[in-house]
């Protein structure tokens, strides 16, 4: 096996080629003659601090051979003087079969990123998942989407939150992640084996973009039924049964008529919109808490402007993005979310008579608008009970507002931040539409934002309310062997309270599935 090395914070002008990245790795090695193979980008940056010598930073893995001797690598003096190191195997690592009788497929109810990547992994091995997604598939949904946005008929079973990928498809595909995850490498190469763009594995802030994105869960959806699994749309789970202790089957419903599904395992991915879900999973005696999340808006400037703020003059880089924070002196946090660089904003309803925004941007990020979410911390004091779904009842308050205050027609109220600042008649809807403390908190902390990023408190800066699901108001009880109130039933993912975006999402689909893997044999094994 050939040696590979792997060297970090190389820097080099923009716009330069692999070439002036190998002639950069053999001069901090001292070595010209080298000539470096099997070259491999693993981390690419911008550094902006000097906005007059930008510089693109890079991580890059390789193998070092002399002219001599081209087929036998040469060994470096690995250490942190040189920031060389011996490269990582990257490579994702199967965990071994369990050895009990798994009578019935495995359900995963919901296909956004988490059930996706949790059947993926089931089905590669030979688990033979059922999936029961209440919305519709992609390209059914995509029409539902648009009917909404030129029509403002809404389905409330297939819209932007609901249906084949989750809501990350009506987004950017963004994947970034705070998480520490040796699965990341493995979610990010099956998105590229799906179609993603190949920069994704390196990038600093990788994004498929809404438009590839469409194509890329149809062919995970593909990949996964060519593996054995079964998916089906249109498809409402309605009730959970069990034993004393463990999960014993499923009720679905599908056009009206209803059946029950037999299974020892139910992975629940339903995302964080699914609302009716979490009443009855309550009902049902599924054990849950109250978790703070975040109100605010969607904050657009001119995609220029941004890039002025961050690039200063200079040419030749991606549309620039930003991510913002400020500590409000009444100890609330205020910070921007999913920022789109080059997209717009959408409205991202999944309820009759209540209003959602949310951002989105397709590949190529060129619309020439920038936008984020303006979030403030919302605490569970500040909800009107300590009934678990009492965050829930707080989003449905301020959709519900949004609604009203923007004309009953799904159209989101709007202003801009001069308006906003100065408290200026029209303004009032966005306003009425938010509680009072994230009110004050974005007035404090957007001059102070303007600060850090020139141009961010642009009077004519445009403000859409209201943002409310950047997050699950929710979490599931959940044991070390990931399961919940009942054996066999695993809460995972965003909407349950354990991941917190597109990766995350999918790396605890990913790890539920592994659980279910290292307790049983496969499923055709049973039935050979």
């Amino acid at each position: 096996m050939k040696k590979r090395y792997r060297m970090q914070q190389i820097k080099v002008n923009v716009g330069a080629t692999q070439n002036d990245l190998a002639k950069k790795i053999l001069k901090r090695i001292g070595n010209r003659d080298l000539i470096l193979t099997d070259m491999e980008i693993i981390r690419e940056s911008i550094d902006a601090r000097d906005k007059k010598d930008i510089k693109l930073v890079y991580t890059v893995d390789f193998c070092a051979v002399t002219r001599q001797r081209p087929k036998d690598c040469v060994r470096l003096p690995v250490g942190t003087k040189l920031g060389l190191t011996e490269a990582p195997d990257m490579t994702y690592k199967d965990v071994a079969s369990g050895s009990e009788r798994l009578e019935h497929r495995p359900v995963v109810i919901g296909f956004g990123p988490c059930g996706m990547f949790c059947s993926l992994i089931l089905a590669r091995r030979g688990y033979r998942p059922l999936i029961i997604e209440r919305g519709g598939c992609i390209e059914d949904r995509v029409r539902d989407v648009e009917k909404f946005w030129k029509k403002g008929v809404l389905n409330t079973e297939s819209n932007v939150q609901f249906g084949e990928g989750g809501a990350g498809t009506f987004s950017d595909g963004k994947l970034t992640t705070g998480i520490k995850d040796s699965r990341i490498r493995k979610v990010l190469e099956e998105f590229v084996k799906a179609g993603a763009n190949a920069d994704i594995l390196y990038k600093q802030k990788p994004h498929i973009g809404t438009d590839v994105l469409r194509s890329v869960v149809k062919n995970i959806r593909q990949e996964i039924i060519r593996c054995g699994g079964e998916i089906r749309f249109n498809t409402r789970f309605v009730e959970l049964k069990t034993g004393q202790k463990h999960v014993k089957s499923i009720v679905v419903e599908t056009n009206g008529q209803r059946e029950e599904i037999l299974t020892e395992n139910v992975v629940l991915a339903i995302g964080h919109s699914a609302r009716d879900t979490f009443r009855y999973l309550l009902e049902r005696g599924v054990k849950m808490q109250q978790k703070p999340f975040s109100i605010g808006v969607r904050i657009e400037h001119p995609q220029a402007l941004i890039d002025r703020g961050q690039y200063g003059g200079t040419k030749g880089l991606p549309p620039a993005d930003y991510k913002l924070s400020h500590h409000c002196a009444d100890g609330r946090g205020v910070y921007t979310f999913c920022m789109c660089p080059g997209g717009e904003v959408i409205i991202a309803s999944s309820q009759e008579g209540g209003v959602v925004t949310n951002g989105m941007s397709n590949r190529a990020r060129n619309s020439g608008t920038a936008n984020s979410g303006l979030l403030v911390d919302v605490r569970c004091e500040d909800f009107s009970s300590p009934h678990p779904l009492a965050g829930v009842e707080f989003q449905e308050k301020y959709e519900r507002l949004a609604y009203e205050n923007g004309g009953c027609t799904y159209r989101a109220p709007q202003t801009t931040w001069g308006a906003f600042r100065d408290d200026s008649e029209n303004a009032q809807p966005v306003i009425r539409s938010l509680p009072a403390f994230a009110v004050e908190c974005m007035r404090e902390a957007i001059p102070v934002l303007g600060r850090r990023l020139e141009g961010f408190d642009d009077p004519s800066a445009v403000m859409t309310a209201v943002e409310t699901r950047s997050s699950s108001p929710v979490r599931f009880a959940r044991n070390e062997q990931m399961e919940g109130t009942f054996g066999g039933f695993y809460p995972a993912g965003e909407g349950t309270g354990y991941a917190g975006g597109i990766m995350s999402a999918a790396c605890d689909g990913i790890k539920v599935a592994e659980r279910i893997i290292s307790k049983y044999i496969p499923y055709h094994d049973n039935k050979d």
